[in-house]
């Protein structure tokens, strides 16, 4: 385990776990399409604003895909075309587009 001196003592360091959910809406003035770009380092069209959103020089993202239940329409493998789809389903000013769920677990644990 990793040790660090503070103040000339000795501690065991540990890392912490982070947890997070948060959910995408329209009334925030977010996007689907720019947070799944943003996400995922990519470069995304917004066919609803006409807007190109381009994260491709990013750094850190190691992978990153599109998994889909049974079923799902083929054509939403494609990142763009689902974020799309998703935008175009919901109509509403204050649409909840998407939940994101951002954890981190510690090395250590066992």
């Amino acid at each position: 385990m990793p040790t660090c001196s503070f103040k000339g003592s000795w501690y065991v360091a540990m890392a912490i776990y982070h947890f997070s959910a948060k959910v995408i809406t329209r009334a925030a003035g977010s996007s689907a399409v720019a947070a799944a770009a943003y996400r995922s380092a990519s470069r995304l069209h917004d066919a609803r604003i006409e807007r190109t959103h381009d994260f491709s020089n990013k750094a850190g993202v190691v992978h990153s895909e599109v998994m889909l239940p049974d079923g799902a329409p083929k054509a939403w493998r494609d990142r763009e075309q689902l974020w799309n789809d998703v935008e175009a389903a919901e109509v509403r000013k204050d649409a909840q587009l998407a939940r994101e769920v951002e954890f981190a677990i510690p090395r250590e644990l066992n």
